[in-house]
């Protein structure tokens, strides 16, 4: 492995969504990075306790919104309040990041990033560690982009895929191969023609490069939005900041960083500098209540349940009630969450419908169940 970088690496977390799939625990200001969705922690307490053995606190950044932001910092006292920067609207993942390269690059040097989403599951943390460093010293060599990419366990048409093309370099047992494309979302068949080449990750949003390397980027492809941007990091740590933050971050575009960046990146003539290093570090972005039970049951047919439950003739079921005695009787594969205002129940295989629930709510604005 080559010599350490001199550069500070920084961890930006992701920490703005809504977790709408999630509904009823996931609200507008206690959303599913703000819950302990999987064990006693919060999905953002266990990213930063799974970051702090590489990254100092005075070295993580979040970035959420306004109406998550008092939490956050209740959550992650340790972390300074100058370190969690609220969007005053959301404007997508390529304007969050940049807020907090702005504020990197305010610092007067360079710095190396590594973005990351605030409520992702990952059992190998040690292991996961490592392959960060190991992104961070790909990052450091040059003017690159680097992605983690999961080994895909099966033909999943929800998540984009990374295309690999030859290996470029080596981190001790961590290859890292040159990007070809970016896909988003494809067709079952079409997944399966992916999963069998071997030639394809998911993208799980995780990513590392120079700050000044993204900021590159940025003005390239979204030019508007980096000068806006450079003008906020002049009135960083002066009067000025909220105002001129609350006036420039609605007029950002509102576009995700693969589609501003990452997959134009791949697509310039002369040379690409676009890397992925495989990550098969048990992940999951638990993105629905299934996930959650698939997570946590230790054998075929289990019961999952929080709280006192008792059950006759039901299997495979997911029960979330802990402040009340739950009876299951002969049903099997549901999934129960109860809140002091609201319950939810639905077939396991549905949960990623639950979303439309929350659509619901919003278009007769019952903003009490928000």
């Amino acid at each position: 492995m080559p010599p350490k970088s001199t550069l500070e690496a920084h961890a930006v977390i992701l920490a703005g969504g809504r977790g709408t799939r999630f509904w009823p625990r996931s609200r507008t200001r206690t959303p599913k990075q703000l819950l302990n969705i999987v064990g006693s922690r919060t999905m953002l307490q266990q990213t930063v306790e799974r970051l702090l053995p590489e990254f100092p606190s005075k070295r993580i950044w979040v970035v959420t919104n306004q109406e998550q932001a008092a939490a956050v910092g209740r959550q992650l006292p340790r972390l300074a309040s100058s370190h969690i920067l609220t969007e005053p609207v959301g404007r997508n993942t390529a304007a969050a990041i940049g807020l907090a390269a702005a504020h990197l690059a305010h610092r007067g040097r360079d710095a190396l990033m590594a973005v990351l989403p605030a409520d992702h599951y990952i059992a190998q943390a040690a292991r996961y560690r490592r392959i960060v460093r190991a992104a961070l010293q790909m990052a450091a060599r040059g003017p690159n982009l680097v992605v983690l990419g999961i080994p895909p366990t099966h033909p999943e048409t929800g998540y984009g895929y990374i295309e690999r093309e030859l290996q470029v370099a080596r981190f001790g047992n961590m290859p890292v191969y040159a990007v070809k494309r970016f896909t988003e979302k494809p067709p079952l068949a079409t997944a399966r023609k992916y999963v069998a080449s071997g030639r394809y990750y998911w993208n799980a949003g995780m990513f590392f490069w120079r700050v000044s390397t993204f900021l590159d980027y940025l003005k390239r492809f979204l030019p508007a939005t980096h000068r806006a941007l450079m003008r906020l990091a002049e009135d960083i740590g002066t009067p000025r900041y909220g105002r001129t933050l609350r006036r420039i971050y609605p007029k950002l575009t509102s576009i995700s960083v693969d589609y501003a960046i990452m997959e134009p990146a791949t697509r310039p003539r002369g040379a690409r500098n676009v890397y992925v290093l495989p990550a098969g570090v048990g992940w999951s972005d638990i993105g629905s209540w299934a996930a959650v039970y698939e997570l946590q049951a230790r054998k075929a047919g289990e019961n999952v349940t929080a709280g006192s439950c008792l059950a006759f003739d039901a299997v495979a079921n997911y029960v979330w009630a802990p402040k009340k005695f739950a009876a299951l009787v002969g049903v099997s594969d549901l999934v129960v969450v109860e809140t002091d205002d609201a319950l939810l129940i639905c077939p396991r295989d549905r949960t990623q419908d639950v979303g439309k629930v929350v659509k619901w709510l919003e278009q007769r604005k019952l903003q009490q169940l928000l």
